[in-house]
């Protein structure tokens, strides 16, 4: 066991609609919902190996906590492309780094919270290994 941080456990973003928040990450990133079992007005949802949580913000609020991002790494590139155009979510022109073959795109949730979309290949699986 390591004394050095692991991986991220969750990242709080605001949201002008939680339940179209909840709808939408869990038709695009398959995310489930969490009962907080507290009186917490938080939206907090999960895909088992990352949590995001979402914090109801009045539309004026929100436009002074942004803009900040999260990146999700994919382990099928094409796959996660092809699914995000049927299910209609635009994405930027995919990038790729020529030093290690990574690919990057963004996206965007309905509140404009931007979603860096990554792909490492077999390169993340051998560093994900040698933490």
């Amino acid at each position: 066991m390591s004394n050095l941080p692991h991986s991220i456990h969750h990242v709080n973003f605001p949201t002008t609609d939680p339940e179209r928040t909840k709808e939408w990450y869990g038709k695009v990133f398959s995310m489930k919902w969490v009962d907080p079992k507290s009186n917490t007005e938080v939206l907090l949802m999960t895909r088992g190996t990352f949590d995001l949580h979402f914090t109801p913000t009045p539309a004026e609020e929100w436009r002074r906590m942004m803009p900040s991002h999260f990146a999700i790494e994919v382990e099928d590139w094409d796959g996660f492309l092809a699914y995000l155009t049927e299910i209609g979510v635009r994405y930027t022109q995919p990038i790729e780094r020529p030093q290690n073959q990574s690919k990057l795109c963004y996206i965007t949730d309905p509140d404009g919270t931007v979603i860096e979309i990554t792909y490492h290949g077999k390169l993340h699986v051998e560093t994900s290994v040698k933490v």
